[in-house]
């Protein structure tokens, strides 16, 4: 599956974002419940703009992350119906612009926008994407039955079915010594 760069950064984004949820992350703890969590989080994944390292905005990321969250496995027309959503709410207006070394790319907020409105902005227009070419189907839930984790199926055949290699891992070998007790 070939979207944009930019949109595929942003549901990228959306999902590591998302993982960090209880029962998603590697831990199984919530991996975003400190200022100090986001700031390590914005480190990997950097976001321009205004960032204002306290905790209303990490309640407000924190808010996102579970709408995101709960977009990801809505079937197409619910999901137009909250994108469309996010969008008024934030009052985008869509334009281009060149930052940080990257070339031409979509914005729909000013960079001194509130970040989780931001980030729900930049997902929106990531899911336009994904609606726009009928490919809400590579929004997926990982198949492993101990891990709520998401992730978007960027590979050509559409057959990813985990949200890591790890997950993968260990329903195989569950699989695995199944079938060798038998």
């Amino acid at each position: 599956m070939l979207f944009a760069p930019d949109t595929e950064e942003a549901l990228e984004f959306v999902t590591v974002l998302a993982n960090t949820a209880a029962g998603a992350s590697r831990t199984g703890d919530d991996e975003l419940s400190t200022v100090e969590e986001l700031a390590a989080l914005l480190s990997n994944h950097p976001f321009s703009g205004r960032i204002d390292h306290d905790a209303a905005e990490l309640a407000a990321v924190r808010e996102t992350r579970d709408l995101l969250r709960s977009v990801w496995t809505l079937d197409r027309d619910e999901a137009v119906a909250a994108v469309n959503l996010m969008l008024r709410v934030a009052q985008a207006l869509p334009y281009l612009t060149r930052h940080d070394g990257l070339d031409w790319h979509i914005h729909a907020t000013e960079p001194s926008a509130p970040l989780a409105e931001r980030i729900r902005v930049e997902a929106a227009l990531a899911l336009i994407d994904v609606i726009r070419m009928d490919e809400t189907n590579r929004l997926r839930v990982c198949a492993a039955d101990d891990c709520d984790g998401i992730f978007i199926d960027l590979s050509r055949n559409g057959s990813k079915r985990f949200c890591s290699v790890r997950c993968g891992n260990r329903v195989n070998m569950v699989a695995f010594r199944a079938r060798r007790t038998r």
